[in-house]
Order: structure tokens, then sequence, then C-alpha cells
């Protein structure tokens, strides 16, 4: 008896320091997703600058900001270790690819827009949920949620949910759809297809 009152002692002391630690990276994250979305906006919309050249200083960010590795893996899910070691290689590279893509376009087609941090709420065992929106000079505000994590003594995204939704489960369904119809082999070549054919700037 004692020693089961020891150990569940243990576990709620476990779970109160990791729920002190999420709390203190709390403020941290939401500077860290502030500053990292007004640089990403600002560098894809540099006057003068080729797109090639925003989408490199794009890329560095994005490398450093988001887990793109584990995102990538998650959003495959068990069919990642049906891949081998250069397939799982290039899937990295594309889906990397992939990613950069997309928020390059949805980034580069912001003017005018205004991105505003509104709280940061502790979810999970050691994530963040940073809330902000963007406001638009016509149209109503669009809410998006980035889930912020410390991995190797870094803030990097693991997650980003526009209006409630999130980006890595919607992914993961669309890539599974794929792979059932098609596998592994089928997702890589709608990958080279999506990327090679994506547009390079954003929208408006």
């Amino acid at each position: 008896m004692l020693r089961r009152l020891i150990f569940g002692l243990l576990i709620v002391f476990s779970l109160q320091s990791v729920a002190r630690a999420a709390d203190a990276i709390g403020p941290g994250a939401g500077k860290f997703i502030s500053d990292l979305a007004h640089q990403a906006i600002q560098t894809l919309q540099t006057p003068g600058l080729p797109i090639e050249a925003r989408e490199a200083k794009f890329r560095v960010l994005l490398e450093e900001g988001f887990a793109l590795p584990m995102i990538g893996r998650f959003v495959l899910g068990q069919a990642y270790r049906k891949l081998s070691p250069e397939e799982q290689a290039e899937y990295q590279q594309l889906f990397a690819e992939f990613v950069l893509k997309t928020y390059s376009y949805r980034l580069g087609g912001y003017k005018g827009e205004s991105f505003n941090v509104v709280s940061t709420q502790v979810v999970g065992e050691q994530d963040v949920l940073v809330r902000t929106r963007i406001d638009r000079p016509q149209g109503a505000p669009v809410q998006c949620d980035w889930r912020v994590r410390v991995i190797d003594g870094r803030y990097k995204i693991v997650d980003v949910l526009v209006e409630g939704i999130s980006m890595a489960v919607t992914q993961r369904s669309d890539f599974a759809s794929v792979v059932q119809n098609n596998g592994t082999s089928g997702l890589l070549e709608a990958l080279r297809a999506r990327v090679a054919r994506f547009p390079a700037k954003g929208p408006g």
C-alpha cells in the first residue's frame, strides 16, 4: 500500500513539473511565433528580390521554425516505415519542399494584413498552443493556432491549426488516401508532381 502511495505521489509530482515547464515556455512560445511570422512575411514581400531568393531565405526560417522531419513522419504514419532509407530521405526532402511552397504561397499573398498573438495555452504535457489572429483589410479575421514544442532546447512548430482544423491531421488523411490507392511509390510520385506545379507567387 505504501509503495503504491509513493508511486502515485511521484506521478503527481512529475506531472506538476511538466505542467510548470510548459507554463514557463508559454510567453516565449508566443514571441517565437510572432517573430517568425513577421520575418517570414517580410522576407516573402521584399520588393525587388527575385522569388527564388525570397524562397531561399524563407526556407531557412522554415527549417529553423518547423519540426519538419517529425511532422513528415507523422503525416505519413505507418507507411513511413515501409519506405527504404533512400525513399525516406527523398520523401522528407519532397515533404519539406511541399510545406515550403504551401506557406510561401499563402504568406506571399499577404497585403495589409496584421498578424497578432492573442494568447498562449498549455496543451498536453509538453506543448503550448499559440493562438493568433490575422486581421484583413477586407473580410473576416482568420484564426490560426500554432502548436509549439521545445525540441533540443529550441522552439519548434509541430502543427498548425487554421480555424480549428489541424493541418497535420488533414495532411495525414490526404496522404493515407493516396497510399491506399496508389501505394507509397504513388505518394512519392504525387509529391513530385505537386512540388513541380505549385505556383511560386502567392494569391492576389
